[in-house]
């Protein structure tokens, strides 16, 4: 049973009910009335391990009041100059806080508010908000707000993560020019703290975090968030408990009350007894166990108990990325999203700027594999120098390698830098959302064309390039020999086949409890996936979320699947539940799911074998 976030309340329950059994139940009991004067539970998502407790410190919402007014004709020239003026105040700030952040935490943190930073250089959003003033004729602040509100709701509504979090950064950004505008001071000051205190908000910015004085704020905790979130990364590199997703906690709570915070199960106790206490202690006295445990085989190889041998690989969104990528022992990079290097920027990046990327990368994980995969934008990753034009569909439009054949100026910069980064030897090319055998086709027919452009200019790369292809539709996934054919590798994002293979979008809430990873259809459409390659040489990995959850990895195993590839924080438990495992039980398991007829029966028969032989990844949890 899973949670509900942000639940909370007193639970009766029997003296001699350990405090795990009462997390537990507390997820499968309706949420009951709150009583400020005693315990309760809050549970979200852990993002930075640890274990605190002392008083609560709730930072309320004030965002700054923006109001709409009207200015003359000889007044509108006025408000464009104190935009601009806020503008390079913010600036100022910004760089100010960027040092400080380099210098405490490290260039990688620093380089954290380079994305902030873009939008105050932001062309196309800046004129938006000028041209606002001008044509109606009202306040800077007013104009600001409204522009920059609708794209960081445009961000926000976005299903990926990491672009999503990326509203966050907007808001930041936004509430520091409207302070300046309105000649206002910042509403959090987490600098000059009394006392030690556990920070508790509905959000924190970069910003917030980047000012926290270490000494004086023991953990934090907010409402919304994700892992992927800049203030996650901050509180992991500041080394301090940290949990996001708690849904209202920041409203329940008070400044003053006395909480344990867990930032390796993600859960707030408020008020805690004696008795809580203690028993919390015998958790985390395992926890710590468990994260020993997972640190001293991060060198060891992948290998079930019966000697089957897989590779575990890591997910990227940046050159800098494969440092934490090899930290945790990964064997090569399995999916490097190049999109991301595409936003937070007026242009596109030129041929020259990928190509210093992919180099970087390549050259940090030599000799391990990197697989770069192509742009795959539009759907939830927008770009608005680009001009997409706006779709009734758009993940069923003008996305991925649908825009890549058809921008083919675009495409060739990428094709080449990559190309040209193949110097070193260990990169290979991934083509996402191919759906038939003739985009396959066209794609690799470009790549060719540039491979002869950079023989003609006397440049130099890898003739012996491997090219891959993403699974993500289930025509992909039944025309997969086809493709394995003229392929040297597969790889099933498992994110999208869901999604199109069920028609189900996850973020809608009427119907995300049909998006269901153990449907008979997709274990099929996966193991018509490896059997095509398997057929042809071609090795088959996943590197959507199905490879990251630990329950679910043993299925996969037993279906057939080379390789997984994974966020690299998760690369640990993934390993320590293959190498507790049978390859044995794993091909059991696979033909169970694949002769049965219920999603939730292959769920619960994958629980109790991942628990069965790694209980201590799953207890207390």
């Amino acid at each position: 049973m899973k949670v509900k976030a942000g639940s909370a309340g007193k639970l009766k329950l029997p003296d001699k009910m350990t405090l795990s059994n009462r997390i537990s139940m507390g997820y499968k009991l309706l949420v009951p009335e709150p009583q400020p004067k005693g315990e309760s539970i809050y549970r979200g998502i852990p993002v930075s391990s640890g274990v605190c407790r002392g008083k609560i410190l709730v930072l309320r919402r004030n965002r700054p009041s923006v109001g709409k007014k009207s200015v003359s004709d000889l007044d509108v020239a006025e408000e464009i100059v104190r935009l601009e003026k806020a503008l390079i105040q913010t600036r100022h700030q910004i760089l100010e806080v960027q040092k400080r952040v380099s210098q405490g935490m490290g260039a990688a943190e620093g380089s954290i508010f380079d994305a902030h930073l873009l939008v105050l250089e932001d062309r196309t959003l800046l004129d938006e908000v000028a041209k606002v003033i001008q044509e109606q004729k009202v306040n800077a602040e007013y104009a600001f707000h409204t522009v920059a509100e609708r794209y960081a709701a445009t961000l926000a509504a976005i299903e990926d993560d990491y672009l999503r979090e990326r509203a966050t950064d907007m808001r930041d950004v936004t509430s520091r020019v409207l302070n300046n505008l309105l000649g206002v001071e910042e509403e959090a000051n987490l600098r000059n703290l009394k006392e030690p205190c556990i920070i508790i908000a509905h959000d924190l910015t970069p910003s917030n975090t980047a000012q926290m004085d270490r000494k004086k704020v023991i953990g934090f905790a907010t409402d919304v968030g994700s892992k992927t979130s800049h203030t996650a990364i901050m509180a992991r590199s500041l080394r301090i408990p940290a949990i996001v997703g708690l849904k209202d906690a920041s409203s329940r709570l008070e400044s003053g009350e006395y909480a344990l915070l867990d930032g390796f199960n993600g859960v707030i106790v408020a008020n805690p007894t004696d008795q809580t206490l203690f028993e919390y202690g015998e958790l985390i006295r395992k926890q710590v166990s468990l994260q020993e445990k997972l640190r001293d085989l991060l060198v060891k190889p992948a290998v079930t108990l019966d000697g089957h041998r897989t590779l575990l690989s890591a997910n990227i969104e940046q050159a800098s990325d494969t440092e934490q990528a090899k930290a945790n022992c990964a064997e090569g990079v399995g999916l490097f999203r190049t999109e991301y290097l595409f936003i937070n920027r007026e242009f596109p990046p030129d041929e020259e700027q990928q190509y210093q990327d992919y180099r970087a990368a390549a050259a940090s994980l030599k000799p391990m594999p990197l697989v770069i995969r192509t742009l795959d934008l539009g759907g939830d990753k927008l770009m608005p120098h680009l001009s997409i034009p706006q779709e009734m569909n758009p993940f069923l439009g003008w996305r991925a390698i649908r825009f890549c054949l058809q921008e083919t100026s675009i495409f060739r910069a990428q094709l080449r830098a990559i190309l040209r980064a193949s110097v070193e030897g260990n990169v290979k090319i991934m083509y996402p959302m191919i759906s038939g055998l003739e985009e396959l086709k066209e794609a690799n027919a470009l790549l060719e064309d540039y491979k002869a452009e950079l023989r003609k200019e006397g440049v130099g790369f890898d003739e012996n390039l491997e090219v891959g292809a993403m699974i993500e539709t289930p025509s992909a996934a039944i025309v997969a020999e086809s493709l394995a054919k003229r392929l040297k590798f597969l790889s099933i994002g498992t994110n999208d086949l869901i999604q199109y293979s069920l028609a189900v979008d996850r973020m809608n809430e009427k119907i995300a409890h049909l998006y269901e990873p153990t449907h008979p259809a997709i274990l099929r459409l996966i193991r018509l996936t490896v059997e095509a390659g398997h057929k042809h040489q071609c090795p088959v990995s996943v590197c959507g979320e199905m490879a990251s959850d630990p329950v679910l990895v043993p299925l996969l195993l037993g279906l057939g699947v080379d390789e997984l590839s994974v966020s690299a924080a998760l690369l640990p438990p993934i390993k320590f539940i293959i190498r507790r495992l049978k390859l044995g039980e794993a091909k059991e398991l696979a033909e169970f799911a694949l002769n049965c007829e219920s999603s939730r029966e292959i769920l619960g028969r994958c629980q109790e074998l991942a628990r069965q032989i790694a209980p201590s990844l799953f207890e207390e949890k």
